[in-house]
């Protein structure tokens, strides 16, 4: 393939002709952390970081646990500020800079700690990381047992792209104004999620009430709003891209909206290649329909749901280790569905009822049990408006972060392999 003027050809693929090619070994100071064993650590305890603390450019320094540690362990692990911590194993390569939030801190073995030994810019190497992470770089200096990890005698030699020093901290620089604004939408959506949830709570269990409606609420037990039954049971492996919809209970555990649309999300709803006819009226879903999980490997998810909108009635199947719920009256406005089962006081209903040990399920018999606060409908369509605003703003956001992130990806890509110069050609120099 030819390669344009002012380029080459290396072994990290084109890069402009200033540019050098380097190690990260030649550039860092690489150092696995402490082992940990119960048996054998002795001293002092203090704090330590772990795998998992480690995220991509950020450290998660809450409820840190602790290990003994002597006095060679304790000169040898301290980190400093500005050191460049990277996953041995697990999401191998994930990489955050210590940024000294604490004043003493050290790190076990599941991460290198990697030390400037010159004037490499450590930001510019997390996100040289979290390239070649995104693109499967690192397999080649992996290595594979039962957990694949990435050990220090390879990861030392692995090749890397070394711009001049003051195109490092040019790009760095602008990477990590992006990284803010990016920061500023996670904020700004957490912020706009947990008033989301509060104003969910107030609004559903008739704390707050809504200009113009006053009177008491009934309670209803949810036998008397629904009829329910069980979903047909077929296992993943039998699910393709064709057939009727399929409604997956995982795919309940893992949505990130409380309801489901045929007609919206047909292309992404999972398909059955199976005749109707082996399919009871009871597992095939209709509008307004809600569909629980039976069972939850934690508590948080013992009361997950989806409500179906199904305006089309296209042919929908309710799956395996689904609770089927089946309107019996009219008092439970659509919308309102999409938010009623979220509250405190139904979780704490369904984690009353649930049985089990390592899985929580609840059941068919004791689902119908649970009760619910239940306003007027035209009450209900108005909290449901609210409720719906403030999904869309948090849609917005939600969506406009994606569209920074994707940016993000596609400058990185740009500015790594230097087809975007932030100094020109021979300026990096002086």
């Amino acid at each position: 393939m030819e390669v344009r003027p002012g380029y080459k050809q290396t072994e990290v693929g084109v890069i402009p002709e200033e540019w050098e090619i380097s190690t990260v070994g030649r550039e860092f100071s690489v150092q696995l952390g402490k082992m940990l064993d119960a048996e054998r650590n002795v001293g002092v305890a203090k704090p330590y970081l772990g795998n998992r603390a480690v995220q991509w450019d950020r450290i998660d320094i809450d409820n840190l646990p602790t290990v003994p540690m002597t006095r060679s362990d304790l000169e040898r692990f301290r980190l400093q500020r500005g050191d460049l911590l990277v996953c041995e194993g697990g999401e191998v390569g994930r990489a955050a800079i210590w940024d000294g939030p604490l004043e003493e801190c050290y790190y076990q073995k599941a991460l290198h700690r990697l030390r400037p030994l010159g004037d490499f810019c450590p930001r510019l190497m997390v996100a040289i990381l979290q390239q070649w992470s995104a693109r499967g770089l690192l397999a080649n200096f992996v290595t594979q047992t039962s957990i694949a990890h990435l050990p220090r005698d390879k990861f030392i030699e692995v090749p890397i792209p070394r711009p001049p020093v003051r195109e490092q901290r040019a790009i760095a620089a602008a990477l990590s104004d992006v990284d803010a604004l990016l920061g500023g939408l996670d904020r700004l959506i957490a912020k706009k999620r947990d008033l989301k949830q509060a104003t969910m709570q107030q609004l559903l269990t008739g704390q707050t009430r809504l200009p113009g409606f006053h009177g008491t609420w009934d309670v209803k037990r949810l036998g008397d709003l629904f009829k329910f039954s069980g979903g047909y049971s077929a296992s993943r492996d039998q699910l393709s891209t064709k057939g009727y919809c399929y409604l997956h209970y995982g795919d309940i555990h893992g949505a990130t909206r409380t309801y489901v649309d045929t007609a919206a999300h047909y292309q992404d709803i999972p398909k059955l290649d199976i005749p109707l006819k082996r399919i009871s009226a009871d597992s095939l879903l209709e509008d307004g329909d809600v569909v629980f999980v039976d069972a939850s490997e934690d508590d948080e998810g013992t009361s997950k749901h989806i409500v179906v909108v199904n305006k089309a009635n296209v042919p929908f199947i309710s799956g395996l280790h689904t609770i089927v719920a089946k309107p019996r009256t009219a008092e439970l406005a659509h919308e309102y569905r999409r938010y009623c089962f979220q509250t405190a006081a139904i979780r704490q209903q369904f984690l009353f009822y649930a049985v089990g040990t390592k899985v929580s399920g609840i059941s068919k018999t004791n689902i119908p049990k649970l009760t619910l606060p239940v306003p007027s409908v035209l009450e209900q369509t108005a909290i449901a408006a609210v409720l719906s605003d403030m999904d869309a703003e948090l849609s917005a956001l939600q969506a406009r972060r994606d569209k920074t992130r994707a940016l993000k990806r596609a400058t990185m890509q740009e500015l790594l392999t230097g087809r975007l110069r932030l100094i020109p050609a021979g300026a990096a120099h002086a």
